[in-house]
């Protein structure tokens, strides 16, 4: 039993390899083209742009590794099956089920690598490459970070008009409320330095409201110097401008933990949290349905036709995990239900009839 595993495991992670070879030539080959147009620009060369797109292939690796792994092990037990050695296995024994779950076994076995290089490699890899890319391009890391932001902290509500780098601010508005959702505190700065804990603004204004129903007594101070604590740290400023997908696994929670603590909406956080948790078994629903094609007796249809449809539904089911995702942002539903109860469902109707096929 051994041997035939290590057998059954050497021609899935043989095929997986050669579509991942293909899925990368062909992303690197667009995505040349793409970068070409740029060849010549201050000092950004064909080298360059080779460079860019290599150091973001771990990215292009993690984003698109169930399709990768599907693919493979499709096509890999489908090879088994077109010379005839799925026939020996199951004559020496190992049956449609023992088979589906070492397939199953391989998967996840490769997505384990892939989240991993996702969580490490590819955020480190994508940084490095935009960073090279601007620099050789003469694109600046600040005139590329002077957008400004909302955020809230607590009970102050903070605007920056622009953001030097993460670290200097220019044209800092704080809006402080209190128990009745009432500004009582307005707090204007030229500038402000952020050392991660703490805003340290210049040249502020403040302007105390005594009384909510009459905006006419104000009390103003000015400053020269001052401090204000925030909880918000330089990490989570860096990543307002990132969608979630581009976000490690713990900066997302970071993110939900932050919203939720300040009474945000967290969804598009959580959703994208939940869809990495429910990968595994968005694979395993996947691969049993590839099985399913692949041990499919009837005769009319070829086995090319049969990995084909069996693909295609596998990949279907995955777009419409994701627009069921989309709905739970749209109507406000429950992002945990909406992200594992189909997957679930799908993958024991699959294994139930698996587990019939494989004692027929």
């Amino acid at each position: 039993m051994k041997i035939k595993s290590r057998y059954i495991f050497k021609t899935l992670i043989g095929y997986t390899l050669t579509v991942l070879l293909v899925w990368l030539s062909i992303y690197s080959f667009f995505n040349f083209l793409a970068e070409i147009d740029r060849v010549g620009q201050a000092d950004y060369t064909s080298f360059d742009a080779m460079k860019y797109i290599a150091l973001k292939m771990p990215d292009v690796i993690s984003s698109h590794a169930t399709s990768i792994i599907l693919v493979g092990c499709v096509l890999g037990m489908g090879h088994l099956s077109s010379t005839n050695q799925l026939v020996v296995f199951r004559i020496s024994g190992i049956s449609i089920f023992k088979m589906t779950m070492l397939t199953i076994k391989i998967s996840l076995f490769l997505i384990f690598l892939t989240i991993v290089i996702g969580e490490f490699l590819a955020p480190w890899s994508t940084q490095y490459a935009e960073k090279e890319r601007s620099n050789a391009l003469g694109i600046s890391s600040i005139s590329s970070n002077q957008d400004g932001f909302w955020i809230k902290d607590e009970n102050k509500f903070i605007n920056v008009k622009q953001n030097l780098d993460g670290k200097f601010f220019v044209d800092v508005n704080i809006f402080e409320i209190d128990s009745s959702n009432l500004i009582k505190t307005i707090t204007k700065a030229e500038n402000a330095e952020f050392d991660g804990r703490s805003l340290q603004m210049n040249k502020a204004n403040i302007y105390r409201i005594n009384n909510a129903q009459n905006i006419d007594n104000i009390q103003t101070e000015n400053i020269e110097k001052m401090s204000k604590s925030v909880s918000f740290d330089k990490e989570l400023i860096e990543d307002l401008k990132k969608s979630p997908e581009d976000l490690t696994t713990w900066k997302i929670i970071k993110q939900i933990n932050y919203l939720s603590d300040n009474k945000l909406r967290a969804v598009f956080f959580e959703i994208e949290l939940y869809k990495r948790l429910i990968k595994p078994f968005t694979l395993i629903t996947m691969i049993m349905i590839g099985m399913l094609f692949i041990f499919e007796s009837d005769r009319s249809a070829t086995l090319g036709r049969k990995i084909f449809y069996g693909v295609a539904i596998a990949l279907s089911f995955e777009m419409f995990a994701r627009l069921g995702n989309a709905f739970a942002i749209g109507f406000d539903l429950n992002p945990i239900i909406i992200s594992s109860v189909p997957t679930f469902i799908v993958m024991f109707i699959a294994l139930g009839v698996l587990a019939r096929k494989s004692i027929q």
